[in-house]
């Protein structure tokens, strides 16, 4: 249940259109209550229930969660075992729901890394819910910032090895149609949970004029209230993108 009156401060018109989400704390979340890691995990699956559907009512049109990082293969193979057990659990558990409210499943990543079977359950959920227009649901899996920025370098440096690009066609346009997350528009608002204070490699080219917000509450504990309070913060801002107060009136 969410507080009536955080809801009644949301401006409905004023909603981000795209909302990202570094899930941060759940193995902190777990060592808090004197419980193994996988269990903050699996937590940490119940907050993403509540925030997919929080979203999908408010009409947010895209929700990003930064699910599983390309530094997270140094973790110890136990856990990357039992993570990728939670992701298939997920997947196979979501799909209907996915189906029923209109979501389409998406992922950004270099998905290759990942075991076969994760694979196909990926390639899966994204071809059933493809048609799905109310709102896209995306897993960055496998996924680095630097590396994404790279990857879009060399293709478009491939491009004009073979003669399909010119140099002078090169601009932020085209640049950004190579990235993971084409076309998705760039994300209104980051959130990151668990008092950390960094970006940790996440969307680094995309959040250029994003609207960042941290809060303490781990990721296990983080609420439909929590998300209102990051909505609400982003709505009392003014977005300039570079230009100044008298020029966003005006437009």
């Amino acid at each position: 249940m969410t507080d009536p009156s955080l809801q009644g401060q949301i401006d409905p018109a004023r909603l981000p259109r795209h909302i990202a989400i570094i899930m941060d704390g759940n193995g902190r979340w777990a060592k808090k209550n004197f419980r193994p890691r996988v269990e903050g995990h699996r937590e940490g699956v119940k907050a993403v229930d509540r925030i997919v559907t929080l979203c999908r009512k408010l009409n947010i049109e895209a929700l990003t969660l930064y699910a599983f990082s390309g530094e997270n293969w140094n973790r110890p193979p136990t856990e990357i075992g039992a993570l990728m057990k939670i992701l298939d659990f997920y997947l196979k558990k979501e799909l209907k729901r996915m189906q029923e409210e209109n979501i389409r499943f998406n992922t950004i990543g270099r998905i290759e890394d990942l075991a076969e079977n994760i694979q196909e359950i990926i390639r899966n959920a994204e071809e059933v819910t493809r048609d799905n227009d109310g709102m896209v649901l995306t897993l960055a899996l496998s996924y680095g910032g630097r590396r994404e920025i790279l990857d879009a370098v060399r293709k478009i440096a491939e491009k004009v090895k073979s003669g399909y690009l010119e140099i002078e066609e090169i601009d932020s346009h085209l640049f950004s149609t190579f990235l993971y997350s084409h076309p998705l528009p760039d994300p209104d608002l980051l959130i990151r949970t668990s008092g950390e204070l960094r970006i940790s490699n996440f969307l680094l080219y995309q959040i250029a004029y994003t609207e960042l917000h941290y809060t303490s509450v781990l990721w296990p504990d983080f609420s439909e209230d929590d998300l209102l309070k990051a909505i609400i913060d982003y709505q009392k801002r003014e977005r300039r993108f570079g230009m100044i107060q008298e020029q966003i009136v005006k437009a």
